[in-house]
């Protein structure tokens, strides 16, 4: 699929989630059965690791159609970066979502401030660009989406592989919004 595709196979997923319409394909023993030997996702998802949003269900997608990394605040570590790499480098992966929600508690936690103890800190920390880059008095949901524009950005910029797909038309990372209430998935500029 080109990437243009993908994007519109995701859309298409998500409106069949948000109007309660699944379609629940690829998701039985025999799709199991023909991953045995490999995968070939169509796109890449850094989704937050909030239990409220799963990426599968809101895209419809079925077994071995998404590559998902899920780490509270969607980050840009070493860890997500790493995997996103091998999923580029390996896999043939077309697009990368950054996907950010509604009401983060990752990025409450940040805009809040204080001491979380020595690792929620360092998770806060990958959060902490978007903050200064908000408007003064953004909302929540300001900052979330600030964060997933500027983790896009930090995925192409933080690694050779990813940067090296990118200007070779071979990826597109597109950040991208969840509603918990709604479901829908809104494209961010």
């Amino acid at each position: 699929m080109t990437q243009d595709q993908v994007l519109t196979r995701l859309q298409e997923g998500n409106a069949r989630f948000v109007d309660d319409k699944l379609d629940g394909q690829l998701q039985d023993s025999n799709r199991r059965n023909s991953l045995t030997s490999g995968q070939e996702p169509y796109a890449i998802i850094l989704s937050c690791a909030d239990s409220r949003v799963v990426p599968e269900l809101a895209f419809d997608a079925g077994l071995g159609e998404l590559f998902v990394i899920r780490v509270a605040g969607n980050i840009a570590n070493s860890s997500s970066i790493a995997s996103i790499e091998y999923a580029v480098a390996n896999l043939g992966t077309g697009i990368i979502m950054v996907l950010g929600h509604e009401s983060c508690g990752a990025v409450t936690a940040a805009m809040k401030g204080g001491d979380n103890g020595k690792n929620l800190n360092h998770l806060v920390e990958h959060i902490t660009p978007a903050i200064q880059s908000a408007p003064e008095g953004a909302s929540v949901n300001d900052v979330v989406k600030e964060n997933a524009r500027l983790t896009a950005k930090q995925l192409k910029d933080s690694s050779d592989i990813i940067r090296d797909a990118v200007s070779a038309g071979k990826v597109q990372i597109v950040p991208a919004f969840y509603h918990l209430g709604s479901g829908k998935v809104d494209i961010l500029n």
